[in-house]
This record gives C-alpha cells, sequence and structure tokens, in this order.
C-alpha cells in the first residue's frame, strides 16, 4: 500500500511538472485553445489521481494525509528526472580570493619608496559531477601607467592565470586540460597568485611570475595520480602542451609557435614515516622559436622541503640547457637554486615565524635565449606575523647583488596579506 500511494503521488509530481513546463514548451507549437484542452486534461487526471489515493488511505488506517504542494511536487519530479539521467541542476561553485598591500624602500638609485596595490585573485572551484571539476583562478594587477595614453590605459590589467577541467578515475589516474602553473617546480605549483599562501613577501627569482628562469604557465593537457607504494605515497605529473610563446616570459595561451610541442614529467615522494618530507625531481622539453631564432630547451630540477611549521625548509635547483638551433649550433647551461628555513615559533599562539632565504641565479652570455637576465647572489630575511587565521603582516629585509661589480643593494618591505 506504502509503494502504491508513493507511486501514486510520484504520478501526480510528474503532472504537476508537465503542467509547470508546458506553457513554455507548447506556447511555440499550439494555439490559446489547444494549451486549455491541455491544462483542463491535466487538471482532470490529477482530480483522479487524488480520488484513487484518497481511496487507498481510507481502506486502512492511516495518518493524516500531507496536503500536496504542487511547487515541492514539481521540485521533488525534477529532481527524479535529474537523479535518473545523473545530471544535476547546477554546478555547485565555491569562491576565494586573497590580496596584499606591501610598502617597500630601497637604497637603488632611481627608485622611490611607495605603498602599493598587491595582485587581486579570485578562485573559482566547481564540480561539474562526481568526477568531474573545474578550478580558475583570476588576477587583477595594478599597472604603473595607468591613465596614460590615447586612449587612456586602464589601472589594473584582468589574467587569467589558471583554468583547468579535470577527470579524476581514481587517485591513480587524473586526466585534465587548461592553463596550470608549470609542475616542473614546487614552489611554482604549491605557492600560488596570493601573497598569504606563502611564507615570505617575495618568491624566489627563479620563479618570479613573469620571469624568464623556467616556464611559469603551460597550456595543454596533464595526466596525474599517486599511489601509496607501501607508505612512500609516490605522486607523477606527465604533461604536453604548448610551452613557451614567442615572449618567452609567457605560455603558448593562443596557439603554439611550431608544431614541436612541450613535455614534461614529474615525480615525487613523501613518505609516511618522515611526515612533511617531500622529494622529488622533474625534467620540461620544449622546441622555441623567438626573435627569429630557434632554441632546443631542456629543464631539469629537483627538490627537497620539510613542510611542518617548526621547521619549515625548502631547497630546489634547476638546470636550463639551451642549444641554438643555427649556424652556431651553441649549447649554453644556467642555474639557479634557493633554500629557504623557517621556523614558527611556541610564543603568542604561534603567531611568529621568523624566516631566512638565500637564492642563487647564474646564467652566462653563451645563454642568448634568457639574456639579458642578472646573475643574482642575495639574502632574505624577515618574520611573518599571523595576526587572524586569514590574515598576516610580513616584515621583510632584503640584500641582493645582480653580478661581478655590481654593489650590493639593501630594501625592506612591510606586507599585509590576506584571504577570504
Amino acid at each position: 500500500m506504502t509503494a502504491l500511494r508513493k507511486e501514486t503521488k510520484g504520478l501526480i509530481a510528474a503532472c504537476l511538472l508537465t503542467l509547470a513546463l508546458s506553457t513554455d514548451a507548447f506556447a511555440q507549437q499550439q494555439n490559446a485553445a489547444d494549451q486549455t484542452q491541455l491544462i483542463q486534461s491535466l487538471i482532470m487526471r490529477i482530480d483522479q489521481l487524488e480520488k484513487r489515493v484518497a481511496e487507498l488511505e481510507s481502506a486502512t488506517p492511516q495518518s493524516p494525509p500531507v496536503p500536496v504542494n504542487s511547487t515541492q511536487a514539481a521540485a521533488e519530479a525534477m529532481q527524479m528526472v535529474t537523479q535518473s539521467s545523473g545530471v544535476e541542476s547546477h554546478p555547485a561553485l565555491n569562491m576565494a580570493g586573497f590580496s596584499d598591500f606591501t610598502y617597500g624602500a630601497s637604497n637603488q638609485k632611481g627608485t622611490n619608496s611607495s605603498f602599493s596595490e598587491g595582485q587581486f585573485i579570485l578562485h573559482f572551484n566547481s564540480n561539474l559531477s562526481a568526477k568531474v571539476s573545474f578550478m580558475g583562478e583570476l588576477s587583477l594587477t595594478a599597472r604603473t601607467d595607468a591613465g596614460t595614453g590615447t586612449p587612456p590605459a586602464p589601472g589594473f590589467n584582468p589574467e587569467i592565470e589558471r583554468s583547468i577541467i579535470r577527470y579524476e578515475h581514481n587517485d591513480y589516474f587524473k586526466i585534465s586540460f587548461g592553463r596550470y602553473h608549470t609542475p616542473i617546480n614546487y614552489w611554482n605549483t604549491t605557492f600560488h597568485h596570493g601573497q598569504w599562501l606563502q611564507t615570505t613577501v617575495s618568491r624566489p627569482e627563479m620563479v618570479q611570475f613573469g620571469g624568464k628562469f623556467i616556464p611559469v604557465h603551460f597550456v595543454g593537457a596533464l595526466v596525474e595520480g599517486a599511489a601509496a607504494a607501501n607508505g612512500l605515497n609516490v605522486n607523477y605529473n606527465f604533461g604536453v602542451g604548448n610551452g613557451r610563446g614567442n615572449a618567452i616570459s609567457r605560455a603558448g595561451d593562443a596557439s603554439d609557435d611550431n608544431n614541436a610541442k612541450a613535455w614534461l614529467v614529474n615525480a615525487f615522494v613523501r613518505p609516511d614515516r618522515l611526515y612533511g618530507l617531500q622529494i622529488g625531481g622533474s625534467s620540461y622539453r620544449d622546441k622555441i622559436n623567438t626573435g627569429g631564432r630557434t632554441y632546443n630547451e631542456w629543464i631539469t630540477a629537483a627538490h627537497i622541503v620539510l613542510t611542518k611549521e617548526s621547521p619549515e625548509i625548502l631547497a630546489e635547483f634547476a638546470n636550463a640547457r639551451h642549444e641554438r638551433l643555427d649556424a652556431s649550433a651553441s649549447v649554453a647551461n644556467s642555474q639557479a637554486f634557493y633554500v629557504q628555513a623557517g621556523y614558527r615559533l611556541p610564543i603568542l599562539e604561534k603567531a611568529l615565524k621568523p624566516y631566512y632565504r638565500f637564492e642563487y641565479i647564474h646564467v652566462p652570455l653563451s645563454d642568448t635565449l634568457l639574456q639579458p637576465i642578472s646573475n643574482l647572489a642575495g639574502s632574505v630575511a624577515g618574520v611573518r606575523y599571523d595576526f587572524t587565521n586569514f590574515a598576516a603582516f610580513k616584515f621583510e629585509f632584503r640584500n641582493q647583488r645582480r653580478g661581478p661589480g655590481q654593489s650590493h643593494v639593501n630594501s625592506g618591505f612591510i606586507q599585509t596579506s590576506f584571504a577570504f
């Protein structure tokens, strides 16, 4: 009896849904008289079903019937249809944001002390189904030439930093398509846009947004996964895409400059017995056309990190090999590395985290692809104060030298960064 009552109520709900949708569905196909006749037929059918439900309930003692709400019934009918077809009525979109404001001063000639507005970042995440998801990252960056020129330059540059649709078959196999932060560097795939995410005010020079040393962005397809492997927790990435654009500081967003696709492979382990430790390496291969020249690029990188807050240790090394494909046939190798350490102090509810980083870049004159990148040897020291769970102050001092014979440049920064 209960099953039959549910079945008849389901029929009522379906009829109500049809009634709610019939006006739009038939408006372009039938005249007013046909619509009136259809509506009257549906009402009669609903009346018959309600009488039948009443007869069935009177035959056996039941609790008082619950009045049927047409809107609720239509919604339930729609839910039944979407569940049976495996399609959700709409994606579940979640959004988060980041931003920062910084005051900086330097003893370098030609620079002014000033406040600056950092990037305004929005992260988007949407579950399109149980196995398909979308991730997007949008940035708005203040321009130094705002208001100049004809027409006047806008105040901010919008940029789609990441846009990724991913299918997750299981933990071992996930495939995605889109624009990524290239997974050949730990920092580049861990600390995305949003200064609050990283301990320091600044990124290492080798992974600077808009920099040339490594391709920060990558457009293409990526296969990734992870396996327990007896507690080693092996992770892998394999990607194929456009690689660098004609301007090597940018990815080939619209197209590739040649038919030779860039490819990359990345792997790392996170042993259970050494919680927080990660060790990995990667390789990246591309063929680049820029400035009327063609190069083969081969980048190899390695990292070892300890992601605990007390202590936090990050260390990375990368070698960029560039072979010029012309009469000169020259080959050059450029290197970069950094080592950073931080420690969250057991005072003030662990809100204070002092840190230090040393970084180094060497680009020989023979590497005509990366020139005119300056060599760099420098130190960064500072302290981060998390005054809430989602907002922090950072105080940072830098001492850097760009090359032999160059003087040291000292600079200081105070930044507030936050998530919202």
